[in-house]
């Protein structure tokens, strides 16, 4: 039994020291060299002054600093906090204010790019900067310390580390919230130990496997790949996506076994040729972020016959909820699956009773994935993390489940499948997005008089984000400045897909734009 996310790595030193833990471009680091730098990493936030619970955050592209930059804070009792690389400074800087991030590594260009921000983080202390240090950062008011020196202090160091159970707190993902700004979810390392026992008992891995990691370590699944490879003694790749070609590269060079990708990837990923190295090597793919269209996944069951696909379904606030056994894939492709390992996935109705055989309802996730609420949000939390469905009436403390806002249906054989969303959430290119925050940027650059942003079904994005706004002149709207604008303060994946200009939005009763009716115009316009 193991109480912190950490011990994973220790854990594999024990076994097999010289096994390589990661790999990124031509570099290797074993299990034994990767459990030193967590450990001077750890060491060097105690000598820094690191209370219990103090949040350490990381905002770098995948590299080996970033996985120490991880996993460091965990196993001296601190919280990490992986910002997307891909977010800018105003996305960066809500994040780091809302959880009163202490210490951030970063980069030397990232942290220029954030001074002017940083003013509004009192709490931020210590900034830690990978590679070249920046020759002038005025006004950050911060102090700033290459990553070399700040791990030369752990090296040196014998500071005992903040002790942990598996139930204290190890780290705050954000995800985009329905209500505008994106909300932090806080997990245990009960929450991510459990969940990559879970994963990594169904997807069998072993110390044999090779995963890519495609995914961006601030996204809960690309979280996962490392934690599940850990905790089998697995090798990880580390890559930074460029181009989906890249992809099939990576897994020729490195013998991948494993690789996890959100639908738009793998729809990309299946129109290109696989090389009979790829085709070889590849013990199974997976899936999550969205649902796959069924003719790719035919389309990968004919280009990889050997390979297991699995089908995943799973909501930061709980980490993975369900899987289709690549058994049943040819079977029900539209399926969701059931619970994976350790879960409890159950269908209810709005009085919280179970519903019937293809009856729809809310998926309800109890068990030990379960996370621990939204960060200095009870509102939110309360609305998200309540008792679970029939527990006995004299349980004096009711136990929490995640009730995910989904709605599903179960069929005669216990097999999920996804129905729909039932807030607002724009799912595009595998990330949640909020439409309150994109309209609330588009607003401020003055550009447009009322706005709404909505999502539209698209066979590759899952979602594709459509604007409809009105004009502030007679002029009306100018296309090419608000798109120049959304480049420059938005990440890419929320970057809109589609303007349409409308002389007036629609209100609901409460003089709220209505998203629902102007959806549903936008549909219907589209149609005709």
């Amino acid at each position: 039994m193991i109480n912190n996310l950490s011990e994973f790595i220790t854990r594999q030193v024990a076994r097999h020291s010289g096994q390589v833990a990661l790999i990124f471009k031509k570099a290797e680091m074993t299990y034994g060299e990767l459990s030193a730098e967590v450990m001077a990493f750890g060491r060097a936030l105690m000598g820094r002054g690191l209370q219990k619970y103090d949040r350490v955050a990381c905002y770098l592209p995948k590299q080996f600093e970033t996985v120490t930059a991880i996993f460091g804070p965990a196993c001296a009792g601190g919280v990490f906090v992986p910002v997307n690389p891909g977010l800018k400074a105003r996305q960066v800087t809500y994040i780091l204010k809302d959880c009163n991030v202490r210490y951030l590594v970063t980069s030397g260009d990232r942290l220029v790019a954030l001074k002017d921000e940083l003013a509004e983080c009192p709490d931020l202390e210590l900034i830690i900067i990978t590679g070249k240090m920046p020759t002038v950062v005025p006004g950050t008011g911060k102090t700033v310390i290459s990553y070399d020196d700040f791990m030369a202090q752990g090296r040196d160091s014998t500071t005992d580390m903040h002790g942990v159970i598996d139930t204290d707190m190890v780290a705050i993902l954000y995800t985009s919230g329905s209500t505008g700004n994106p909300k932090g979810v806080v997990l245990s390392h009960r929450n991510m130990i459990a969940g990559a026992e879970s994963v990594a008992s169904y997807l069998k891995n072993t110390s044999e496997d090779k995963i890519l990691s495609v995914l961006p370590l601030s996204f809960d699944a690309g979280l996962s790949q490392l934690t599940t490879a850990f905790s089998a003694g697995a090798t990880v790749v580390l890559m930074n996506f460029l181009m989906p070609r890249d992809v099939i590269r990576q897994t020729v060079k490195h013998g991948i076994t494993g690789i996890t990708c959100v639908p738009p990837l793998w729809i990309q990923l299946c129109e290109l040729d696989w090389p009979e190295e790829a085709v070889k090597s590849i013990r199974y793919i997976a899936t999550t972020g969205g649902r796959m269209p069924v003719p790719v996944t035919h389309k990968f069951r004919q280009m990889l016959p050997n390979s297991d696909i699995y089908l995943m379904y799973g909501l930061t606030e709980a980490f993975r909820s369900t899987y289709l056994p690549p058994s049943e894939v040819d079977r029900i492709p539209d399926s969701m699956g059931k619970a994976i390992p350790n879960a409890e996935i159950m269908v209810v109705r709005e009085d919280g009773s179970l519903c019937d055989v293809d009856e729809a309802g809310e998926l309800v996730h109890r068990g030990a994935l379960v996370g621990l609420g939204y960060w200095n949000d009870p509102e939110r939390t309360n609305e998200r993390y309540r008792p679970a469905p029939g527990q006995p009436a004299g349980l004096p403390n009711p136990e929490i489940a995640v009730w995910s806002g989904d709605t599903v249906k179960r069929d005669a054989d216990g097999f999920l499948y996804f129905v729909g969303r039932r807030d607002e959430m724009i799912k595009t290119s595998g990330f949640r997005t909020s439409p309150t925050e994109l309209e609330e940027t588009i607003y401020a650059s003055g550009l447009v008089d009322e706005i709404a942003a909505i999502g539209v079904d698209h066979e590759r994005l899952g979602q594709a984000i459509w604007i409809i706004a009105t004009a502030k002149t007679k002029a009306g709207l100018d296309m090419e400045a608000i798109m120049a604008y959304c480049r420059v303060e938005m990440p890419s994946y929320m970057v809109p897909h589609k303007l349409i200009e409308w002389d007036s939005l629609p209100k609901n009763p409460n003089g709220k734009i209505d998203r629902k009716a102007i959806a549903a115009d936008v549909i219907k316009e589209e149609e005709n």
